[in-house]
């Protein structure tokens, strides 16, 4: 089965600066997987150029999604594909409610469908007639982005960071109701605490250190390895961590 994404040789720069120096990923279809990495190691920013943000600027290498390359595609086709990003920090948009935004996905998921997801993650009638992120507290952020990814049911969820500032029980909503849109589905989970791994079965983790994939291999094993030796550790790579 072809990979529903393969990235090969990737480097990406922003504002003049290296983000990406040479990043060779794969997810296969049908498969969850992790990336983990310190902090500034280069996972937002891979995030958003696979999704095609047109801040980031591609120097060189490939991104195939659904066996076709959109390397240079624009964001809106990537999309339309059936890719979603799930923002570690998502903007503020002045007059633009919450549900403004939900009531244009809905017209491909349903309005049944939008409502049963507002509802299991607890995101009140108050929040959703404010400015979009605007005022909202880092939970209630989390909150309303996880709800806009998961009303476009996309093919491939990128979710960059749902557990970060995230308290025990709206991460238990999260987790639960990502898990459950992830059945049948592929994603790339982006996460430095790891707590979100708990909910979302991970086939396998990738550490990301200095703008390069550096380590791939069992998510217990790799995580487990992390805590006990640190993230340089990983830049050897070790065969006992390998799937």
């Amino acid at each position: 089965m072809e990979p529903i994404l393969e990235v090969k040789g990737l480097r990406a720069v922003v504002d003049g600066k290296a983000v990406l120096k040479g990043v060779d990923l794969t997810v296969p279809e049908g498969e969850v997987h992790a990336l983990l990495g310190p902090n500034a190691s280069g996972k937002s920013s891979l995030a958003q150029v696979l999704l095609g943000i047109p801040a980031f600027h591609v120097v060189s290498g490939t991104i195939r999604f659904k066996g076709r390359e959109v390397t240079r595609s624009p964001l809106e086709e990537r999309v339309k594909m059936g890719m979603a990003l799930m923002f570690q920090n998502p903007p503020v948009v002045r007059g633009v409610k919450l549900a403004d935004i939900l009531k244009i996905l809905s017209s491909r998921t349903g309005s049944t469908w939008t409502a049963r997801l507002t509802s299991q993650l607890q995101v009140g009638e108050e929040l959703l007639h404010r400015d979009l992120n605007y005022g909202f507290s880092g939970g209630e952020r989390k909150k309303a982005e996880a709800l806009q990814v998961l009303a476009m049911n996309p093919e491939f969820f990128i979710l960059d960071e749902p557990d970060s500032g995230v308290d025990i029980e709206n991460l238990e909503l999260m987790g639960r109701e990502l898990s459950r849109a992830l059945e049948g589905k592929s994603a790339l989970v982006i996460t430095h605490t790891s707590h979100i791994l708990k909910y979302l079965r991970a086939r396998e983790a990738h550490v990301m250190i200095e703008g390069r994939v550096a380590c791939h291999g069992d998510p217990e094993k790799i995580l487990e390895t992390i805590q006990a030796k640190g993230y340089e550790w990983c830049k050897r790579c070790p065969s006992a961590m390998r799937s």
